[in-house]
């Protein structure tokens, strides 16, 4: 997959041509935009479930919320490529990435990501560098490894206003919007230029917040300081030192992370990992064959099926006892086992 750059049109075949050929190329880099959010997920899924029950509840709680928003700004990229008669795809073999490797689209093409139990060195050299802000106002250095996924969203907002100066583009069938399973849908109607580029907007704020605030327009914490605040073992607030430097400051009441309360989970597993060990083989085939099932699903809701979600959700919170019960079978001495996140046809 290759990074989206700005579209340079050729001159040949007038402006028909050239909006149409705009309007292609957004189409797919709102498809590598639906693929991006969802590589996130499984990565971010596998250290969540790593936790044994009843520890770190405050890192599960961080983790969690920041899952189910990237499944809001998946849905969002959905009805946005929808809107403009795309039509997302979820149920292929090639949606979900292998791990580890890199993000879609070369988002920080030097980070390589993978599926790894909850460690402060996971938060710190990867779950943070993917949701790296371009200005951090805590006072930690962000380094320059790359596109960051706010830089990559403005880079479609700008292929949105562009091919909208060829005419409307926001043609899609509005029965296909998705508004329900996340609050913000219910007032968050893709229809128009505006209402897209504000959905684009909502993602980049809950992602790496602003140049001036770590805070999403709801009040919370961007995705990037909640792993921070795991990873320093602090919450996140103004600096009371009026004159002290970052505004904000790793200043709060302790985040406790206890590693003994994550399981020893393997390593990007594959199904290779479980070679000889028909029970395991068994258990991670069920969590494949129910995860691409959900993809199945969730294809079938962006695609004129919304009364799929119920069952896709339903599934989704089956996916923490599956995982959580492969997690506590040892695979070697020292190591349990964990789900591959494979696709099964």
């Amino acid at each position: 997959m290759i990074r989206i750059k700005p579209f340079r049109a050729s001159s040949k075949g007038g402006a028909a041509a050239r909006h149409k050929a705009e309007l292609e190329a957004l189409k797919k880099n709102l498809q590598l935009a639906i693929e991006l959010e969802h590589a996130t997920i499984p990565p971010y899924l596998y250290a969540l479930y790593s936790i044994k029950d009843g520890r770190n509840l405050e890192a599960a709680a961080l983790i969690r919320s920041v899952v189910i928003q990237e499944m809001l700004h998946m849905a969002i990229d959905c009805n946005i490529l929808n809107a403009i008669g795309g039509r997302p795809k979820l149920a292929d073999p090639n949606f979900i990435p292998s791990y580890p490797g890199h993000l879609p689209g070369d988002v920080q093409d030097k980070l390589i990501v993978g599926l790894a139990p909850l460690s402060k060195q996971l938060l710190h050299d990867v779950f943070m560098m993917i949701e790296e802000p371009e200005h951090a106002v805590d006072g930690d250095p962000t380094p320059d490894d790359g596109v960051t996924i706010g830089e990559f969203y403005k880079e479609i907002q700008q292929q949105i206003v562009q091919a909208g100066k060829g005419g409307n583009i926001f043609t899609g069938d509005p029965a296909k919007q998705v508004t329900t399973g996340f609050a913000e849908l219910q007032h968050l109607h893709i229809c128009d230029q505006k209402s897209a580029l504000a959905g684009i907007e909502l993602i980049i704020r809950q992602g790496e917040g602003s140049s001036r605030s770590p805070l999403e327009p709801d009040g919370e914490l961007a995705h990037y300081y909640k792993y921070a605040e795991i990873y320093h073992g602090r919450k996140l607030v103004h600096n009371p030192d009026p004159k002290g430097e970052p505004p904000w400051a790793f200043l709060g009441h302790p985040i406790h992370f206890d590693p003994c309360g994550v399981e020893p989970v393997i390593v990007n597993p594959s199904s290779a990992s479980y070679a000889g060990k028909p029970e395991l083989q068994r258990l991670n085939l069920n969590f494949n064959t129910g995860y691409s099932d959900l993809l199945r699903k969730l294809d079938l809701v962006f695609n004129g099926q919304p009364d799929q979600l119920g069952p896709a959700l339903l599934f989704m919170q089956n996916m923490k006892s599956m995982a959580q019960y492969m997690m506590a079978q040892e695979v070697v001495p020292g190591q349990t086992a964990g789900p591959t996140f494979e696709w099964i046809a």
